[in-house]
């Protein structure tokens, strides 16, 4: 964490969350370090209008809806020198999982032995073509993920199933994602984004599915998230007590900094996390699975400092007329998706901030 200098001046950042978001991320630990940096938490009335309050050197927000984002582009337009994280528009393109992960094909990153890609994935609006699996192209074959289109944080949206037979069809409703099954040794990385900071975490997730296995499977098992099944689900299944996630591998530190640093650019945006497997066929290959705008950092050790530093960041850069934010970079750059081999990038390493309190287990640094 950086000193704590006396602050020349204090700086106001508004907060419009969902109680449930607000609940979790605002703790008092939070609020009382960003305090001792100069920085004002401030609870957004959003019962009152956005332009009626602050003043605010800083939006921070997680809302939808076309009134709030009216809200905001007035408050911009009365306060063209505050900071809006993130831009209604760079989120929107999160809330559909096809455009999703579309940010990630369009990233061009040189790795010495490693790739990455996403899955195979059809977007499926007619019932009828659901139910043929003929129909989906794409080489898409059983097992697969039944994902809602829309992902926009509500319960429904995470609402997912694993898909073994042609009988696990008939729960589902178009229009959703079907997306290809990809063994990955029971094994879940999430790289959590703040601006220039990111880490990486490891979790259990969905067991491999055998090819001899999946002929007794009934047709689906339903399931939240990917990384965040029950309790009753983990110990039931003696795959997971023989995993020892204190030995599991974490993915090459370069790979996880440079697709970080490639989809904050690719996105346009400053908070997110996104979700890495490594295919067990291929071990040298890593699949991004899903991106989330502004994810559970409370989970994440020593949040607080991560997240104080990176307001005391961007609001210092605006005071001293450094107005982009760091990644709204005007550099116009080609992408593509990359096999084994990418083309070079010339910018350095994402800078890491030091660890504040003792890390949880299953985590690291990268």
């Amino acid at each position: 964490m950086r000193p704590m200098a006396e602050p020349t001046r204090r700086f106001g950042v508004g907060y419009a969350l969902a109680p449930k978001k607000q609940q979790s991320f605002i703790q008092v630990s939070l609020v009382n370090l960003a305090k001792e940096r100069g920085i004002d938490l401030i609870q957004i009335d959003t019962e009152k209008p956005l332009v009626e309050q602050g003043p605010f050197d800083c939006v921070l927000h997680k809302l939808c809806g076309e009134n709030w984002k009216k809200q905001l582009e007035e408050f911009s337009t009365k306060n063209p020198n505050a900071l809006i994280i993130d831009s209604p528009e760079a989120i929107e393109r999160l809330h559909n999982r096809v455009s999703m992960l579309e940010a990630v094909t369009e990233l061009e990153i040189e790795a010495e032995t490693e790739s990455f890609g996403i899955p195979k994935q059809i977007v499926i609006y007619d019932p009828e073509m659901l139910l043929d699996p003929n129909e989906w192209g794409e080489g898409l074959k059983f097992p697969v993920i039944a994902k809602p289109l829309v992902a926009d944080g509500s319960a429904k949206s995470h609402k997912m199933s694993l898909v073994f037979n042609h009988d696990g069809l008939n729960k589902l409703k178009p229009p959703i994602v079907l997306q290809e099954f990809v063994n990955h040794g029971g094994l879940i990385f999430k790289v959590y984004v703040v601006g220039d900071y990111v880490k990486c975490v490891k979790r259990k997730s969905l067991p491999d599915v055998s090819e001899e296995k999946l002929g007794s499977l009934e047709g689906s098992l339903s399931f939240s998230q990917v990384s965040n099944l029950t309790t009753r689900e983990r110990d039931d299944d003696k795959y997971y007590k023989s995993m020892n996630l204190e030995d599991a591998e974490m993915p090459p530190h370069n790979l996880i900094t440079d697709i970080a640093r490639g989809l904050r650019r690719a996105t346009k945006l400053h908070l997110f996390n996104f979700d890495v497997i490594r295919d067990t066929r291929i071990g040298n290959r890593y699949l991004v699975i899903d991106i989330n705008y502004f994810p559970g950092y409370a989970k994440m050790p020593s949040y607080e400092i991560v997240l104080t530093d990176f307001f005391w960041d961007v609001l210092n850069k605006k005071e001293r007329g450094l107005d982009n934010l760091p990644v709204n970079s005007r550099e116009k750059e080609a992408r593509k998706l990359v096999g084994n081999n990418g083309c070079e990038v010339n910018d350095g390493p994402l800078p890491v901030s030091p660890r504040g309190r003792e890390e949880t287990e299953n985590s690291i640094q990268v």
